[in-house]
């Protein structure tokens, strides 16, 4: 147990007041999507972690209530009621303040994910209301905000109690605000691998969640003693492993840094990081250090064996990562991350850290393991000779072209070559790719129409990725070139449009070619997704035309009921069986032009469950793909 440290009043510190929240909440948490929406449980969630890590709570619960709000406790200490020098209690100012917290205090916080000190009050402010009970010193206090500002009177500058307790923790109820919010409906998957994840990552914590929200509750327990090792054996439950998980540890000046990975006969390689329990979905750092000691000491290690000789060239880090599953994670007391969402961690001794202690204790496993280690330099070899073969075959297929960028016959560019303001549709067939020509703006908008289905990226060789028409036409017209197993040769600069936008019929044929080509985007060119470059046009499935009135396109079946429901008098009912059936003016009213097209962001929210939900809905086996599609047929939606 971590040493017990005074935590009270005084350790709250403040950097500066409560900006302007709400004006700008993407600022704070990423979007006002669900995406967004689900990071407000993840910020409280974040800071009950924090009392865990300190010592002081081993549970937290987390339910999803039936009218919409969200409740988050733990059995911490309680967060400090006491009068700060502010002259209010130190509760008020977490929650009505940004950067004010005890997070900024080292000898109360070693290490924090909430770091900040903006979680609490960015949640307060976001919400329709807030309510807090801190059980602490043996009396339960209260407090409540509405969107933001508070309603409860204090008593000479301290909260008023509910009674008396022998319990301590922090409990939060708070229901997000719809005027902020595209959707305020929680999605419980994504805040249960979430919540999983943070499971794996501290084995002696017990997380709670509970689904009120259905007519049966759902109630879950998560704990993993194993670990990150238990995390492994979860990413690599239905691949074919090579060898046992092997796991790695070691501190060094204040970073404490848990390694874990494993091989399989996998195409792809799969490393996640991770500081203060908060997932980087771009990576950094630590990231950086593991994958450079790792390349190295593979390379030290085949020349000592005599598998590399002499002029040999050294495998690439993507050769030796290929079939890689790995989970790396850090404990750093003062973590620099891009972004209030921490995707991607940014210190340098992150970097320098991880690379030593991972260097260590990998050279101490595989001396004493040489036959794991001959199998991980096997993996290493097949994948360099693949790469070298593959070279040959993007030369042939990508640099030796029969056409240029602008005259392949298929892409109907813009005028404009500032990448910023330019995008380009992928438009499913030549009808509707016709009308696509007709209807866009030129100056800054692009046609790329597709003929039927593209290759399945998820079941094919690369060589066969790269031999497709269609794949190599996007390939080159989006002008980045393309990562995948064994070389990187993609570089997000290079891009030639700030949104590449799929354009598919609203039908099962028009989802299932939506979907190959996600997968083909995830697989290939992931940096498009996470740096918020790829949109799904939102094309009407019915154009409503009242005898008296404005004729009014309608998205979805919920739309149409909607509209029978509100609308008075007659109206004529068109059913769009594809893009095709639209002329060039409707399809620019209804899905080319930014003042009046619906567009949906394409976001990778968790890493694990986006390419599970690839891989089985792409990849070989069909029984599970079938009751993945039942089961989330109603309520499915492209957020991933």
């Amino acid at each position: 147990m971590t040493k017990k440290v005074k935590y009270d009043a005084d350790s709250i510190s403040v950097l500066e007041g409560l900006e302007a929240v709400r004006k700008r909440p993407g600022m704070y948490i990423g979007s006002v999507t669900t995406k967004g929406l689900n990071h407000l449980i993840y910020e409280i969630v974040d800071n009950s972690v924090d009392e865990h890590l300190a010592g002081f709570c081993d549970k937290i619960f987390v339910t999803l209530e039936a009218d919409g709000s969200a409740t988050i406790s733990d059995n911490g200490r309680g967060i400090p009621v006491g009068m700060h020098k502010k002259g209010i209690s130190a509760e008020r100012l977490v929650f009505t303040t940004l950067h004010a917290g005890g997070k900024f205090d080292d000898s109360v916080y070693k290490t924090s994910g909430g770091l900040h000190g903006v979680g609490s009050s960015v949640v307060n402010a976001l919400s329709t209301y807030l309510d807090i009970e801190i059980c602490r010193d043996g009396l339960i206090h209260h407090d409540r905000y509405e969107r933001g500002k508070p309603v409860v009177e204090l008593e000479n500058g301290l909260l008023p109690t509910l009674g008396k307790t022998k319990s301590t923790g922090t409990k939060i109820n708070f229901l997000p605000d719809p005027l902020i919010f595209e959707k305020t409906k929680f999605k419980a998957e994504d805040v249960k691998s979430r919540l999983h994840e943070t499971a794996y990552l501290n084995p002696s914590l017990t997380i709670i969640f509970e689904d009120r929200r259905k007519e049966e509750i759902e109630h879950i327990e998560f704990h993993e003693e194993d670990g990150i090792i238990g995390f492994i054996k979860d990413l690599n439950k239905k691949k074919e492993k090579i060898h046992d998980t092997i796991y790695l540890k070691g501190e060094s000046e204040g970073i404490t840094v848990e390694a874990a990975f494993q091989y399989t006969n996998e195409f792809h390689e799969n490393v996640l990081g991770f500081c203060n329990n908060i997932y980087n979905a771009e990576g950094g750092t630590h990231l950086t250090g593991f994958k450079a000691i790792f390349t190295q000491i593979i390379n030290q290690y085949a020349r000592e064996l005599g598998i590399l000789k002499g002029k040999d060239s050294n495998f690439t880090g993507a050769d030796v990562r290929n079939g890689m599953t790995a989970v790396v994670s850090i404990k750093h007391p003062a973590p620099r991350f891009e972004g209030q969402t921490k995707t991607k961690l940014d210190n340098q001794d992150a970097a320098r850290i991880t690379s030593k202690i991972v260097g260590e204790e990998i050279q101490l496993y595989f001396d004493r393991n040489l036959e794991t280690l001959k199998n991980i330099i096997g993996c290493a070899e097949k994948a360099a000779k693949i790469r070298k073969t593959e070279e040959k075959a993007k030369t042939n297929l990508l640099v030796k072209q029969k056409f240029s960028f602008d005259s392949n016959g298929k892409l109907a560019n813009c005028e404009s070559r500032d990448a910023q303001n330019c995008e380009i549709f992928i438009v499913e067939g030549d009808s509707a790719g016709g009308s696509a020509k007709t209807a866009r703006d030129r100056n800054y908008q692009a046609i790329l129409p597709i003929r039927g289905k593209i290759l399945n990226v998820e079941k094919a060789t690369i060589d066969k990725v790269l031999a497709n028409a269609e794949i190599k036409t996007m390939i080159n017209a989006f002008g980045c070139g393309f990562s995948e197993g064994y070389g990187n040769d993609f570089d997000i600069t290079k891009l030639r449009y700030n949104k590449i936008i799929i354009m598919a019929d609203a039908d099962v044929d028009g989802a299932h070619i939506s979907t190959l080509l996600l997968t083909l985007f995830y697989r290939f060119m992931p940096e498009l997704i996470y740096e918020g470059h790829v949109y799904l046009a939102m094309p009407p499935l019915y154009k409503a035309m009242p005898s008296k009135g404005k004729e009014v396109y309608l998205y979805d079946d919920k739309e149409l009921e909607k509209y029978r429901k509100t609308h008075k008098g007659p109206f004529t009912l068109q059913r769009y069986k594809g893009l095709g059936e639209m002329d060039a003016q409707q399809l620019w009213d209804t899905t080319l032009n930014p003042e009046t097209r619906m567009l949906q962001l394409v976001e990778i929210e968790d890493a694990r469950m986006a390419s599970d939900v690839t891989e089985m809905l792409m990849g070989t086996e069909v029984p599970p793909r079938r009751a993945f599609i039942y089961e989330h047929a109603q309520d499915a939606e492209l957020d991933i």
